[in-house]
């Protein structure tokens, strides 16, 4: 016999944690479903879970920078305190290099200024002397080991930085997750785990459930995607995916994990750190450690996978991302013995997630999001909801787009920025940066 819910959530990852959060807050009955063990054990878990306002849209900045303020207040928002403990934000700041090719972030900088977030532009000299163990020469553009010109300068110096000091990072991005399940469940969500989604139901012309895999049934007239990389194949399971001019794809990333310098701690003095001069982004890991992600360079390749089946070993692109950092950072020791995550991101075309409906009336969609929507959870689980609140009130979303206030900046942002139906942003950074 089939339990009714008012909504089905497929995702227990931290965004999808979020939406079940603020959906329950609402009045709505919730269950999550998710086929991992516990809530953040999917791509979650794999995230660098950093904190940042800087992207290359105005929607995406106002959305993260508002994000911002829930992380400062991380134990303030949910309101309830995890006996499992509470993940830590830690408010380092960012330090993003500016490079012919991010055209010396003038473009961020004007972003910044529309919604009020601070920053500082530094000399290489400035960079130099909060992180000395800096080697500040030009190696762009970025290539791999095995090219000859690897390694070697084609400038004195790149063109400076900016710090944005609202920004940082959290140590345990799946404990996130489970705090907020914690929040969720104390007023009245539900959480089943290992229960995977093999059918997405529809009664008429609406979606009226999910059919798990050990054949039973959940009734709702909601259903809201949040599968990660896995949100293709619920999307095909759900007649819907053809229908989208804009859809995701799994993509496999390594993520590597050295040692800091000897006689630096740069847990305690370093920051999360972005530079497009080498295709790199790093930022400071427990322990006195690195932890080091690709920008996703031209000259790499890559790896579309199918997200049941991927190779979930290092490759050589470890190797290629610890020697790219370690051009900046020469006295950064390489081990041999590689340590760090492979998991997936769960990406569109440009690289900017769908929050949105569906052609299949009560199905919501919040996808594409693994990669750079970590630190936007909170405030995608509220957009979700105010938008599922409009469209089941009768909004036509995509004739009408349903706007969304930003409280903590007081900023306005439509979310059909955000459509399944967009064109391609020309704008994008096409990487992991959004």
């Amino acid at each position: 016999m089939s339990k009714r819910y008012d909504a089905v959530i497929i995702g227990a990852g931290v965004i999808g944690a979020c939406v079940a959060f603020e959906l329950t807050k609402k009045g709505y009955r919730t269950v999550s479903v998710d086929k991992n063990a516990s809530a953040g054990y999917g791509s979650t878990s794999g995230s660098c879970a950093i904190i940042r306002t800087y992207y290359s849209a105005y929607e995406t900045c106002a959305v993260s920078y508002e994000g911002w303020f829930y992380w400062k207040d991380w134990p303030g928002y949910l309101g309830a305190a995890d006996p499992r403990g509470m993940a830590v934000y830690n408010d380092t700041g960012c330090l993003v290099v500016k490079t012919t090719h991010n055209k010396g972030l003038a473009h961020i900088a004007a972003m910044m200024d529309q919604i009020g977030c601070p920053y500082e532009h530094l000399t290489p000299d400035a960079m130099r002397a909060r992180l000395p163990i800096l080697d500040l020469h030009q190696f762009f553009p970025p290539r791999r080991p095995d090219d000859p010109a690897f390694g070697v300068p084609t400038a004195d110096a790149v063109d400076g930085g900016i710090f944005f000091p609202r920004g940082g990072y959290v140590s345990d991005p799946a404990l996130t997750a489970q705090n907020v399940e914690h929040a969720a469940k104390a007023r009245g969500a539900e959480f089943r785990y290992r229960a995977e989604v093999v059918e997405v139901r529809r009664q008429g012309n609406r979606v009226a459930g999910v059919t798990l895999a050990d054949g039973s049934a959940i009734d709702a007239p909601i259903v809201v995607n949040v599968a990660g990389p896995h949100s293709s194949k619920i999307n095909r399971m759900a007649g819907v995916y053809e229908a989208m001019k804009m859809k995701t794809r799994a993509l496999r990333h390594e993520v590597a994990h050295v040692p800091a310098p000897e006689g630096f701690d740069f847990e305690k003095l370093g920051c999360v750190y972005s530079d497009s001069d080498i295709a790199t982004y790093a930022r400071p890991e427990l322990g006195n450690h690195i932890l080091i992600g690709s920008e996703d360079p031209a000259c790499d390749t890559k790896e579309w996978v199918d997200p049941d089946h991927y190779n979930r070993e290092f490759t050589e692109q470890w190797r290629v991302q610890a020697l790219r950092l370690a051009q900046r950072i020469p006295s950064m020791g390489i081990p041999s013995r590689m340590k760090g995550i492979v998991d997936l991101y769960d990406v569109t075309e440009d690289w900017i997630p769908i929050y949105d409906k569906s052609d299949l009336p009560g199905f919501y969609v919040a996808i594409g999001t693994s990669g750079n929507q970590f630190k936007n959870a909170p405030v995608a689980g509220k957009m979700m909801t105010h938008l599922i609140e409009a469209c089941e009130g009768g909004r036509d979303h995509d004739k009408d787009p349903v706007g969304f206030h930003l409280d903590h900046i007081d900023r306005d942002i439509s979310i059909g920025f955000f459509s399944r139906n967009r064109d391609v942003n020309p704008n994008s950074s096409f990487s992991v940066l959004g």
